[in-house]
């Protein structure tokens, strides 16, 4: 077999891989029809379902540690952490090319993370019937424009993630933002904020 013959069988055998992985892969994750894009789309795809695997391992531990099915735990104070760099700078003021908040509970973990003039959001939970009308409301509230929505569940562990645009009226940061759509887990605590 020459070369030339070997080197169009190789990529054919690459195109068709790539067809594969476009395929197994949720349209929002590639942006463009183009190979780096394909690959660097399902990395992030990857990525999400590496988190999830990692939320279920977790609530699969913690209830074989737990004693007995007694009464649901009372939720933990809210707990934020990793922020870069600055906390306190609106949205669309940034000096950066990536900000990130995360606010974790022993409800749900939220995930903030701005791209271009857009925040991508995810949010690891137990299923809570409402809740994805609850997120979308604060968002609103807050001047945000839900651009596509994801979700993704296995048994009872549920995994949203949104594109949301920045509004011009918003005066958020991220870590302000990630704490916003936390409270929504906590219906008393979001009702007070909505009066």
């Amino acid at each position: 077999m020459s070369h030339i013959a070997v080197e169009r069988n190789r990529r054919r055998q690459m195109n068709e891989h790539l067809k594969v992985l476009r395929s197994l892969t949720p349209c929002f994750y590639i942006k463009r029809g183009d190979q780096a894009s394909i690959i660097g789309g399902v990395i992030e795809f990857i990525k999400e379902l590496h988190q999830v695997l990692q939320a279920l391992e977790s609530k699969k531990r913690r209830k074989s540690l737990s004693p007995s099915p007694g009464p649901s735990p009372s939720p933990r104070p809210l707990q934020l952490i990793t922020l870069q760099p600055d906390h306190h700078t609106p949205f669309g003021q940034e000096n950066v090319k990536e900000l990130t908040a995360c606010c974790n509970s022993s409800v749900a973990d939220v995930e903030a993370k701005i791209s271009g003039s857009n925040v991508i959001l995810k949010v690891i939970s137990k299923r809570i019937p409402g809740q994805t009308v609850r997120i979308i409301n604060v968002l609103e509230r807050l001047s945000f424009e839900v651009l596509h929505l994801n979700i993704s569940s296995m048994e009872d562990t549920v995994l949203y993630s949104f594109v949301v645009k920045i509004g011009l009226e918003c005066r958020l940061s991220v870590e302000e933002l990630a704490l916003e759509v936390q409270q929504s887990f906590f219906p008393e605590t979001y009702y007070t904020n909505e009066t």
